[in-house]
């Protein structure tokens, strides 16, 4: 049991993979759990207006999924009567456990957030922290629940993916390393504004006690960390594409280098790895893309700031395999390439997905819920790689006025979704007969980069993707399905 839970009424709202894991960690520590879905068959409670009109089911505390807006009636009534509303992560840092049982402290936490490449640096980092011999598992916004590992006395230390969902009602962590790795428009219709948005990216900076590590050449992420309020000691790191300055990680050519904490940062660059050893990585022109690169130094400063040896930083990235749907060739069809990055779920990333290709030479499949972004930067910057357009979803129209404002010479297709057909079988069909008309010699891909979210036609990014690799196996793809090396093209 624990005092601070046992025999009080805990709502927890939203009954997804971190409420469920959230509500187990709290009956096991003797608290009374009410939980609520609108969806869910199996919440206590579905209706919003009623539990809202019943007090709240007499909650002490209310944590919450990154379902629920601030704005959601819930949760704006919890604010009403001053009861304290927590994130799942806020719960996972207040019920740690010492490591190995004992009574010293609990694992630390490494934790990563941004707009884009947040799972393939988690990752990076996980790889490199194994690759130094610790008890270590990528968790949060990717894999497990933060609250399950933070209660596994078995673990060394977390490498903890958090959403800005997730740091809204995230109050008191105080990460031993935290990066920013970048801040573009995204989630505007759940923050309210980019600058709200930008400010819980920056609540992961809070507290934090080694290292705040950020984009050296992005203004917003440096600003973060000028503004955070972090323990007396604590530095900040810089990443950086260029020769790095003292307190940065950068590259040197083809070689990786630490002068952010090597000990003699002053006058000399320690080595990390090379470029060679993130060649699982490269895009489809055989060269590892920038914000890999940028991904890659992130993991290796928070892994640094933990006290990894620069070796372990080698290793781990050599080591590292990205995950699916993230430029994935899934078959060729007529020499026309089919590439699935269904991952790429804003503009942001949309943008570093089609950067990786060469000029005139993508069928653009995107489109889904916009999330209340717009896409002119986005087709301003790419549109020298369109070679036709298919949309897609229910918030096609941004995407569309986009494109004839700044593209208006690129053929674009809109797909409905009304039809008796998959509405993924059409747009792959769709994207072959765009496909198919570029002139001979010009190597042609087709490109599932949505720059929206999936969840209006689909169940997820994953489920759009397998709905993509499956539309291409039906049109005879099948036989280079899976052959290809997974090439992680974007964050």
């Amino acid at each position: 049991m624990d005092a601070r839970f046992d025999g009080r009424t805990v709502l927890v709202t939203g009954l997804g993979v971190s409420g469920r894991a959230a509500a187990q960690v709290l009956r096991d520590r003797g608290a009374h759990v009410v939980t609520f879905d609108e969806r869910a068959a199996e919440a206590d409670v579905a209706d919003a207006a009623a539990l809202v009109a019943g007090g709240l089911a007499g909650a002490d505390l209310v944590v919450t999924s990154p379902g629920l807006a601030p704005s959601h009636p819930v949760l704006a009534a919890a604010r009403e009567r001053d009861v304290p509303v927590w994130s799942e992560v806020e719960l996972a840092w207040q019920v740690r456990v010492p490591r190995d049982g004992g009574g010293g402290e609990a694992a630390p936490w490494l934790a990563v957030t941004g707009t884009n490449g947040k799972t393939t640096t988690v990752g990076m980092l996980e790889s490199i922290l194994r690759a130094a011999g610790r008890r270590t598992l990528a968790v949060g916004n990717v894999g497990t629940p933060v609250v399950l590992a933070a209660v596994d006395p078995a673990l060394e230390v977390l490498a903890v993916e958090l959403s800005s969902f997730q740091l809204h009602h995230t109050h008191s962590m105080a990460a031993q390393a935290a990066a920013v790795l970048n801040v573009a428009p995204d989630h505007l219709d759940w923050h309210g504004s980019l600058e709200a948005y930008a400010a819980d990216k920056g609540r992961i900076f809070e507290r934090a006690q080694v290292a705040c590590v950020y984009d050296a050449s992005d203004p917003v992420t440096e600003h973060l960390v000028r503004e955070a309020d972090v323990e007396d000691g604590c530095v900040a790191v810089g990443f950086t594409l260029g020769s790095p300055s003292v307190g940065q990680v950068g590259l040197v050519e083809d070689v990786l280098v630490d002068r952010g904490f090597a000990r003699l940062r002053h006058t000399h660059a320690a080595e990390l790895g090379t470029l060679a050893d993130l060649a699982q990585l490269a895009g489809p022109s055989g060269v590892v893309p920038p914000h890999v690169l940028r991904n890659a130094l992130a993991a290796a400063a928070l892994a640094l700031a933990h006290g990894v040896e620069a070796v372990h930083v080698r290793d781990g990235l050599r080591a590292f395999a990205p995950g699916a749907h993230r430029i994935v060739t899934v078959g060729h069809v007529d020499g026309v390439a089919y590439v699935d990055d269904s991952k790429a779920t804003n503009a942001h990333a949309a943008s570093a997905s089609l950067a990786a290709f060469e000029p005139a030479s993508v069928v653009w499949v995107a489109g889904g819920l916009a999330k209340g972004a717009a896409f002119d930067e986005l087709v301003r910057a790419r549109r020298d790689r369109l070679r036709g357009v298919v949309l897609i979803g229910v918030d096609r129209a941004p995407l569309r006025e986009a494109l004839a404002r700044h593209a208006p010479d690129v053929p674009v297709i809109e797909v409905d979704a009304g039809e008796t057909e998959p509405v993924m079988t059409r747009a792959v069909d769709s994207a072959r007969r765009l496909a198919a008309g570029a002139p001979g010699g010009v190597p042609t891909t087709v490109l599932l980069a949505p720059a929206c979210a999936s969840m209006d036609q689909f169940a997820s990014y994953a489920a759009r993707g397998d709905a993509f690799a499956a539309a291409v196996r039906a049109l005879g793809g099948a036989d280079d399905a899976g052959r290809e090396r997974p090439q992680d093209g974007r964050p």
